[in-house]
């Protein structure tokens, strides 16, 4: 939550404008954290998002420290969330593979 706060309020970059973050993993150690985020439709290239993203991980690691009260804060690895375009994609090899209607057969053979 603190790091949507940061990038919602703290950050200024215009390429992380609508940038949501999905889901934090912490290893065991909380030495690292794999943050996963999705970028509004129509909003900054992806490209672009994780650009920002780099730019910005040690003023985030620097300031989740602060606010945290953590004496060393762990490393920020950003990953795009594709979980809806994997999804979307599954959906369609499903289609693909999904036998077409094959009119009025109600199961009954003809003799």
């Amino acid at each position: 939550m603190r790091l949507s706060d940061l990038l919602l309020r703290e950050v200024s970059d215009p390429r992380l404008t609508g940038v949501s973050v999905t889901t934090v993993e912490m290893t065991p150690d909380l030495s690292r954290a794999s943050i996963s985020w999705r970028g509004l439709p129509g909003g900054p290239a992806d490209d672009d998002v994780a650009a920002g993203l780099g730019s910005a991980a040690s003023f985030l690691r620097r300031e989740l420290a602060r606010s945290l009260g953590l004496r060393r804060a762990p490393e920020l690895v950003f990953a795009k969330d594709d979980l809806i375009e994997v999804g979307g994609r599954i959906d369609e090899l499903l289609e693909e593979t999904t036998p077409e209607d094959e009119g009025d057969d109600d199961g009954s053979e003809e003799s």
